[in-house]
């Protein structure tokens, strides 16, 4: 078995920045992609983000390219993910999650594992 905590969420104005971070324990997951998804208050979730665990491919929803990118030690666990000039509409809990699938991308189906989820609100 697998557990994911996500930490580093918070309160935040427009224009700033977080970095929110993915730590696996259990069962080694070193081969699993690591996905990043967010859902804010009456909307379904969505994707983020995504890494494969050689570091090979890493995609972003379109809403986040060029702001959001993975960090640090890329998909080494933990995980980080940088989020710059944050938006009011990036306000949501954001999810971590560990797929076995290779190209899972923005499958949601396809990642097994999930974290309880962080709190990121941004202020206008």
């Amino acid at each position: 078995q697998v557990q994911l905590v996500e930490s580093g969420g918070g309160l935040v104005q427009a224009g700033g920045s977080l970095r929110l971070s993915c730590a696996a324990s259990g069962r080694t997951i070193r081969t699993y992609t690591t996905g990043w998804f967010r859902q804010a208050p009456g909307k379904e979730r969505e994707f983020v983000a995504a890494i494969t665990w050689d570091v090979a491919f890493t995609k972003y929803a379109d809403s986040v390219k060029d702001r959001f990118t993975f960090s640090g030690d890329k998909a080494k666990n933990p995980v980080y993910l940088q989020m710059n000039s944050l938006k009011p509409e990036d306000t949501g809990v954001y999810y971590c999650a560990a797929s076995p699938i290779y190209y899972s991308g923005s499958n949601s189906h396809a990642y097994v594992y999930w974290g309880p989820g962080t709190q990121v609100t941004v202020s206008s």
